[in-house]
């Protein structure tokens, strides 16, 4: 196994951790943003306010993007498990 090889494996794990989360945590940060600028408007200083919308667009966030992201998992679990078929044996 060379170093190439392990680097583009790492590579390839950070790229799929991020494709994967990517989605979640953008909707996170806007409904975050936009319950933010509300606080600020109404000058309502409620710390719980940002949780329930939050938690609320991410469990909607993870049935609309949950089929792609467990496709998108499976097909990296494959490649590894298809790469380390090479170096065994």
């Amino acid at each position: 196994m060379s170093s190439e090889f392990v680097i583009s494996l790492a590579e390839k794990a950070v790229y799929t951790t991020l494709l994967v989360c990517g989605p979640l945590l953008v909707l996170a940060l806007v409904i975050g943003l936009i319950i933010s600028i509300f606080q600020a408007t109404t000058q309502i200083q409620e710390q719980t306010l940002a949780f329930v919308p939050k938690i609320v667009a991410v469990m909607l966030g993870l049935i609309f993007f949950g089929p792609w992201m467990l496709t998108t998992m499976i097909s990296y679990a494959q490649q590894i498990f298809g790469n380390l078929n090479r170096f065994v044996g």
